[in-house]
């Protein structure tokens, strides 16, 4: 129901206001209309069983963009004092103090973020209840340029090399330029060490292949290779998470993709908007990756046994 310039919408349990619905939020493209907060409401209603999984239990930071793309961008890490008592909160360590997050567990959270424009949730790759030790290891595909071909064969490289290691992994669109790679874990080794076999796989990658990757973190270094980016893998980082949407012209949504997919000619990292990612995530591009979280251990042997 709707009310002058608001909107009430039923969330389980709760009932959410949604304030000033028609207000854009995304431009338009080319190829796509411009996107209201009511749009990216409903959007989330429609996706958010597929989504809340990917969220449960980890601390967000949100991309808030309360006038649209034309307005200041927010990288908000605190709950505002203002965010209702029935949201979870997560209290974390940092340099200094803590920060406490706002925590996603359902669909009323995930509606109220959406009121609050917060366009794009960032996660953390570990959970609150044991914020140390990450159960998702991220490679960022970075292009140099707009050239999806290279992000394609790096990600073909980096998911036979991972298969040579014994890792389960899984393909996300980015939905701006790249793709993640996500390797599942099971939570038993903190962050450094889990940033450092991120790292060493990154290097075995761009040592055979020194022409078309590169580990460098300056881009000045990079010229015109692809950036195999492990820098998420580290603590108090995020990574964009799964059916999110990106703060873009044409709201184009981070997807979860299948490996098969990747041969598909279409495929970019902007493939799937607003418009048409629910369709994706009911194919159940992920399915079992939650259960199929691995030790690091036996990797790491046969990561040195290759490198000799």
């Amino acid at each position: 129901m709707s009310d002058g310039g608001s909107r009430t919408v039923r969330a389980g349990r709760r009932r959410v206001e949604i304030h000033r619905p028609d207000k854009v939020l995304l431009p338009g493209d080319d190829d796509a209309r411009e996107y209201t907060k009511g749009d990216l409401v409903d959007y989330h209603r429609a996706v958010a069983r597929y989504m809340l999984p990917h969220l449960r239990g980890r601390p967000l930071m949100l991309d808030r963009r309360p006038d649209g793309l034309g307005g200041p961008a927010f990288m908000q890490k605190n709950t505002p004092d203002s965010y209702p008592d029935w949201i979870r909160r997560a209290e974390v360590a940092k340099e200094g103090g803590t920060v406490t997050h706002t925590v996603c567990d359902d669909t009323a959270t995930l509606l109220y973020l959406v009121d609050q424009a917060g366009v794009t949730l960032h996660r953390w790759l570990s959970r609150a209840d044991d914020v140390d030790r990450p159960d998702r290891l991220v490679f960022d595909l970075d292009p140099s340029g707009d050239d999806f071909e290279a992000v394609r064969e790096a990600a073909r490289r980096l998911g036979e090399l991972l298969g040579e290691l014994a890792l389960p992994s899984a393909l996300m669109t980015t939905g701006s330029r790249g793709l993640h790679v996500i390797v599942p874990l099971d939570g038993s080794e903190d962050f450094d060490a889990v940033r450092e076999f991120a790292r060493e796989v990154a290097d075995t990658l761009a040592d055979a292949h020194p022409d078309r990757l590169t580990t460098a973190a300056r881009k000045k270094d990079r010229g015109d290779r692809l950036y195999l980016d492990v820098g998420r893998n580290a603590y108090a980082q995020t990574a964009v998470a799964p059916w999110t949407v990106r703060a873009l012209p044409g709201a184009p949504v981070a997807t979860p993709i299948t490996w098969d997919q990747l041969d598909d000619p279409e495929l970019h990292a902007r493939r799937w908007t607003v418009e048409n990612a629910v369709e994706q995530a009911g194919a159940g591009p992920w399915s079992g990756l939650s259960r199929r979280g691995r030790s690091l251990a036996p990797a790491r042997r046969r990561l040195a046994a290759l490198r000799g």
